[in-house]
């Protein structure tokens, strides 16, 4: 079993996380949208397995909901059950701090994050049209929620 540890994201981390997402996703966030949610007071994290920084998510809390906006796990650990642990333990804290469901959306076309999510009690409850920009124009969204 991998040691992992949640540490909160401080802007000294911003240069790793938005490379590590430049990695990960075709049309990424910026440095300034993880400044931007540090600066709001999201719930960011920094995810480290083995004492290796492994990953980072963004939540955002509002009521009794929580809505992950971002999430990333380093390419050459993935596959390994850190996402599934990242996304529980993320669930348990947003649970603790009030929210009763949680929200995200996703791509369609992000089979891996879908099945990802479907396994850690995602459903989808609607689809926002053209939400994504996309290489050929627009891609939806599919809103899914996991009650907790």
């Amino acid at each position: 079993m991998q040691a992992l540890a949640f540490a909160p994201m401080r802007e000294e981390d911003l240069d790793w996380v938005s490379a590590r997402e430049a990695e990960l996703h075709a049309h990424p966030w910026s440095r300034g949208n993880f400044a931007d949610s540090l600066a709001s007071g999201y719930d960011a994290w920094v995810l480290t397995c083995d004492g290796v920084s492994a990953g980072y998510a963004i939540v955002m809390n509002v009521l009794d909901e929580a809505h992950l906006l971002d999430i990333g796990i380093v390419a050459a650990l993935q596959g390994r059950g850190l996402a599934m642990r990242f996304l529980d333990w993320l669930a348990e804290g947003a649970k603790a701090r009030g929210a009763c469901d949680f929200y995200l959306e996703v791509r369609p076309s992000n089979a891996a994050a879908l099945r990802l999510y479907a396994r850690s009690g995602f459903v989808e409850i609607g689809r926002r049209r053209g939400y994504y920009p996309a290489a050929d124009g627009r891609e939806d969204a599919i809103v899914m929620r996991r009650t907790l």
